[in-house]
Order: structure tokens, then sequence, then C-alpha cells
């Protein structure tokens, strides 16, 4: 099979460069050369500022309330989920400089066009609607506490707004936006962090309706990973803007630190401030703020506001490139801010009606999303490998491009390792039901499951597609 690297073409006509109060042009296509800006470290705070926020702290407050950790142990899982998360995160977002492609768009490479319809389907439900929900939710919440006489639903309303109006402008403004939220966020959450940990009881435990320690342990880490490696699916989308000669180690290590250091800060509060407070503690903004004083909790809230937008305008951004990236084809110069705004109306109605079980829905959905993230990392990863030092972006935009491996292992992955090692409230798999302390091990064994059926598979069923079939509006330099 020919190989051919991806060159986008100049294009005038967009207009955009690092205009910040503009309208992001087009779609899912290549990013041209004369539009290429920014700087690596502009990533750090792109993925900081979305994780200050009250989902990243309820990761840490299951572990403690629901899964019967101490404060170490919690402590411990975060870590490692965390970093697992982040590293992955840090490889992704080195991919989109080369070829200026979102994420969902790289990996029709290891998909093929009809096959990359499952992961980019995934990824545009659980980003859009999702993600999008959840973290109304918690800003919602933070409004409602912190202004009483702003009912939950019309607190959402406002929250919702405020994402929306964001991520309608685009990339240029959504970087903006993260960068003033940056140090607003960091300061606010690092002195409400000191405080909890100084409240914190390192040996308070909860083990009433935990699972066995192993399996709470593991519940966590699989619950930490999937938060951070929920970002996942987005790497790229904020990095294809990058001129093409941007150096990878400071991009890997400015997204990967970004999501790690974030995440692991907020998460390991939220296990402090449950275990200050206690078995009355709930998956509310109440409980980590109750801990500080008043002008630092009420400022703690508006921060959580804060970072649920900063955090949903990426949702609801890459929400509508995972759509587009489905192959759907709308006749708009403005396509990609329309679709942003329709996921996040689809959004605000899922979100309304999860307002009254915010826990139990946050613990089932973490989980949820590393089930079939994991999968469509081995792929992906095991992918790029075996294409190592070979261009490869010219067949994310080849219409006839055909790699049924992808899917297939995928599907596959996902459908044992569910069946095998599922441990949800609604369905408990093979293993677990016969031994609960291995809690639930669906992420690992799905990774591992498809990473190497599709190492088997591409070799047996071949990529299949003619350069022929490449659309005319990109230059095609063959190495």
């Amino acid at each position: 099979m020919p190989v051919a690297d991806v060159v986008p073409v100049d294009d005038p006509s967009r207009d955009y460069g690092d205009k910040v109060v503009a309208v992001e042009p087009g779609g899912v296509e290549p990013i041209p050369l004369d539009e290429r800006h920014g700087r690596p470290l502009g990533l750090f705070w792109t993925w900081v500022s979305p994780n200050m926020e009250f989902a990243t702290v309820a990761v840490g407050m299951l572990a403690v309330l629901y899964w019967g950790l101490n404060l170490a142990q919690a402590t411990a899982a975060i870590i490692v989920g965390t970093a697992l998360g982040s590293i992955s995160h840090a490889f992704l977002s080195t991919w989109g400089p080369r070829d200026g492609l979102a994420q969902m768009m790289l990996s029709r490479i290891g998909f093929g066009r009809i096959g990359n319809l499952l992961p980019a389907g995934l990824n545009a439900a659980t980003a859009g609607i999702g993600w999008f929900a959840v973290n109304s939710i918690s800003g919602a919440l933070a409004l409602h506490a912190l202004v009483h006489s702003i009912p939950s639903e019309g607190a959402l309303v406002i929250v919702v707004a405020a994402q929306l109006l964001v991520a309608f402008f685009g990339h240029n403004l959504v970087h903006a936006f993260e960068r003033i939220a940056f140090p607003i966020l960091s300061v606010i959450f690092v002195i409400a962090v000191i405080i909890v940990l100084t409240k914190s009881d390192g040996a308070a435990q909860f083990t009433q309706f935990a699972p066995p320690r192993v399996g709470g342990f593991l519940l966590t880490v699989g619950a930490a990973f999937g938060y951070a490696a929920g970002w996942n699916p987005y790497a790229s989308d904020y990095t294809r803007y990058l001129p093409r000669e941007a150096s990878r180690p400071a991009i890997a290590l400015a997204a990967g630190l970004g999501v790690f250091a974030s995440c692991v800060l907020l998460e390991v509060a939220g296990a402090a401030a449950v275990s200050a407070v206690g078995a009355k503690a709930a998956i509310d903004p109440g409980t980590f703020t109750g801990l500080t004083p008043t002008v630092i909790g009420k400022l703690t809230l508006l921060a959580v506001m804060l970072g649920a937008i900063a955090a949903n305008v990426l949702n609801v951004y890459s929400g509508a490139m995972s759509f587009m990236a489905l192959g759907v084809r709308l006749p708009l110069h403005r396509a990609r801010a329309v679709v942003a705004v329709v996921f996040g109306v689809v959004g605000f109605v899922v979100a309304s009606f999860g307002l009254g079980n915010a826990g139990q829905n946050y613990e089932d959905f973490l989980l949820i999303i590393a089930y079939w993230i994991t999968p469509w990392l081995g792929v992906v990863f095991v992918d790029r490998l075996l294409r190592r030092g070979k261009p490869t972006g010219v067949w994310a935009l080849t219409p006839g491009y055909r790699n049924w491996a992808g899917p297939i292992a995928m599907f596959v992955g996902i459908v044992v390792s569910i069946w095998l090692f599922c441990n949800q409230t609604k369905y408990v798999g093979v293993v677990p039901s016969a031994h609960p302390a291995v809690g639930d091990l669906t992420p690992e064994v799905g990774f591992l499951i498809s990473a190497v059926l599709y190492l088997v598979l591409f070799r047996v069923l071949r990529p299949r597609a003619s350069l022929d079939d490449a659309p005319a509006a990109v230059e095609y330099a063959r190495p």
C-alpha cells in the first residue's frame, strides 16, 4: 500500500489565524499552514483549567465514601490511575500538528472511514452530551449553593448558556478562556485544598457498603483513569493549530502534566473532604466548601462554577468535532459552531434529568467512559506502532479507505471485557460475581484484548484504499 504525508493547503478565505473574538470557520478539515499559531506551553493551562472543577473533586469522594478506602489508599489509587490517563493524553497530543487534524479524524487511520463510526459516535455522545451533562450539573449545583434564590434548574440554564457562548466561537476563544480562568481557578482551589487537607482524617474509612479493599482500590484506579483518559479522544483537537515544527516533547509535557497535576490535586482533596466530614458526606459541592471559612467557601463555589464552564467548552467543542468526524456533511461555513450549539442543547436536557441523583450517576458514568476508551486506545496505539516512521494522515481524508481490523478489535474488546469484568450497579460480570475482591478490571482487559487482536487482524485484514480517492483540496507529498 502506498503511503503519503498530508500537507494542508493555505486557505486565505478562512481569515481566522489567531483571532480570538471570531467564529472558527469550517469543520474537521486539515488546518492550513498559514493558520497555525500558538506555543506548546499554552496546553498546560488549557488542560489544568477544565479539571479545576467539582467533577474532579467527586472522583476522590467516591473512593472514600463508596469504595471503602482511607485517604492514603485513595491517594495511591488516584495517582496510578491519573498517571496512566495523563501519559496516554501526552502521546495523543503530539499527533495534531503534523496533519492539522482533530483526534477523531486521526482515529480513522486505525478504524477506516466507516469503522470510525464506532469510536467517533461514542465520543460524540460521551463528550458533547455525557460529560457536558455531568459538568453542567456540578456547575449548576455550585451556583445554586452560592445564590440560593436561583433554583437549580435556573442555575443550569445560566451555566449552559455561558458554555455554549464560548464553544460557539471555537478554538481560539476556547484557549483564551482557559488561559484567563487558569490563575483564578488555581489560586482559589489551592487555598481551599490546603484548608481541607489540614482537616482531613487519614484513618477514616467507611466500609458498610464498600467492596473488598483490593476491589475498592481497583475501582478507584479505574475511575481516576477514566476521568483523565476522558480527555484522550480530544487531545489533538487542541494541538492541530500548532506549527508543524512545534516540539513534540514540549507538547507531551505540557498536556500530560496539565491533566496529571490538576486531577491529582483535586481528587485527593475530594478524598480528604469525605474523611473530614464523615459518613454524612454527599457528592455535592457543599461537602467540600463546608470545610472552608465562609469567604473561601463562597469563592470556591464560584470557582466550581467557572471550572465547570471551562471543562464544558472543551466537551461541547470536541463533541461537535467528533460528530463531524462521523462523515456528516453540512453545507455551512460555520458547521462546527452550529453543531456545538445543538450538542449543548441536548446535553442540557440530559443534565436536567440527572440533577436528582448526581452521585450514583457519576460513579457509573466514570467507569463506562473507561470501558470504551481503553479498547480504542489499544487500537490507535498499536496502529501507530505498526506504522512508525510512515506518513499516515492522508488515510484519514481518503473516502475509500477501509481498515476493519480496528472496529472489530475494539468491539470485541468492549464486549468481552464488560461480560467478564464489569462491576456496575446494574450489571456485574462473571469474574467479580465470583470474586468480588477483583473490583473492576474492565478497562485494563479491554485494552489488552483490543491491542492484541488488532495486532493480529492488521496483518490478516490489511487496510485498503487508493490515493486516487484522496480529496483534491489537499496536497500530498509522497515520501
